[in-house]
């Protein structure tokens, strides 16, 4: 029942990730590619009908974290509680800035509130993949310091930073050069993710400059990711040995190349939504790569005199798991129907909805 928790989790993380990361990446378009209010209207006008319910992933995905793998969720929460503070903040202000900008019709009042949405939405952007670093990376469990733990071995805190901003430090910090490298990498691939949404559920001029832009942010993408598959070898020697082991794992990182290399054809592709197409695999695929590299583990120590939490210590009891089992199946029926109600109401571009006027 672990592993099926645990599928269920990531698959629940990864729609996540694709659907509020568009929203995200339309965010950070809309901060610093959108120039005139018509633009700027194109932008909101294609997440408006969808932003509050991709939210609603990450609310559920800890749900299923809380119920099924209540050790990871306490340890992981207390440990990471600073920048999960801030994520809190930048989720308030991104929904604020979107609820408030046209609530006055003033330009400095909704300048003020698209900024805040721009920013908020870039920062989230960065600091998810940041935490993605830190659990790649892994932590002090137990806070070992001179080879005895000073809390329990599933517990940690992370400070901010540490002086010294290295991942190989006995003393972790959130921001380092591994998990910013990491961060930056998130803050491309969702700014190209939220680019190709904008282009499939509009149809404003903007969509002719995001293109060439897609082109040249992948580039930096590219290498980003070359850079960090070689700095991941350093922080964490042989990272790849479950996918050497079991070599049906090598579908994710294909996967992910696809999409890569496919950004690279943005320019030429005669349907909007192939962009879209390519930023969700590479998305799914880098995803899954992590996710097939970590495995069992969930949050690995870095210390050696306390185990990493793997799927298997940090679960709930096999009862609890089982009769869970039904009601995600009945959620899992009701969120299906919904998602497709509200994709055929929303279908096609959405140029006239006017999300955000009043």
């Amino acid at each position: 029942m672990e592993l099926f928790w645990f599928i269920v989790l990531v698959v629940m993380l990864g729609v996540y990730v694709i659907l509020d990361g568009y929203d995200f990446g339309a965010g950070i378009v809309h901060l610093f590619f959108a120039k005139t209010d018509e633009e700027r209207k194109a932008v909101t006008n294609s997440i408006g009908p969808f932003w509050d319910a991709n939210e609603v992933w990450l609310i559920a995905s800890g749900g299923v974290l809380f119920f099924a793998f209540p050790t990871l969720y306490a340890s992981a929460f207390s440990g990471f509680y600073l920048p999960l503070m801030l994520v809190l903040w930048f989720l308030i202000f991104r929904a604020v800035g979107l609820e408030l900008r046209g609530q006055i019709h003033n330009r400095l009042w909704e300048r003020f509130w698209e900024t805040a949405f721009g920013i908020a939405s870039l920062c989230l952007a960065l600091f998810f993949g940041a935490a993605l670093g830190n659990v790649v990376r892994g932590v002090n469990l137990g806070m070992v310091e001179n080879g005895v733990s000073t809390v329990e071995p599933q517990y940690f805190f992370l400070e901010l930073w540490n002086p010294t901003l290295d991942p190989m430090a006995e003393s972790h910090g959130i921001i380092d050069w591994f998990t910013i490298l990491i961060g930056l990498v998130s803050v491309l691939t969702l700014t190209i993710h939220g680019a190709n949404w904008v282009i499939l559920k509009s149809s404003s001029s903007l969509n002719a400059r995001l293109k060439p832009a897609i082109f040249k942010i992948n580039i930096a993408l590219a290498l980003l990711v070359i850079l960090t598959f070689w700095l991941w070898e350093h922080v964490k020697p042989f990272p790849l040995n479950n996918l050497f082991a079991h070599a049906w794992l090598w579908i994710f990182p294909a996967i992910a190349a696809t999409g890569l290399i496919g950004q690279f054809w943005i320019r030429r592709f005669k349907k909007d939504g192939m962009g879209f197409m390519f930023s969700t695999l590479f998305i799914l695929g880098s995803l899954g790569t992590t996710v097939a590299s970590l495995f069992p583990n969930v949050l690995p120590s870095t210390n050696t005199v306390n185990p990493s939490l793997t799927i298997y210590n940090v679960a709930a009891e096999d009862y609890e798991l089982s009769v869970g089992v039904y009601w995600f199946v009945i959620a899992l029926l009701l969120v299906i129907i919904y998602f497709i109600i509200q994709f055929r109401v929303f279908r096609g571009k959405l140029d006239d909805v006017g999300y955000g006027e009043h």
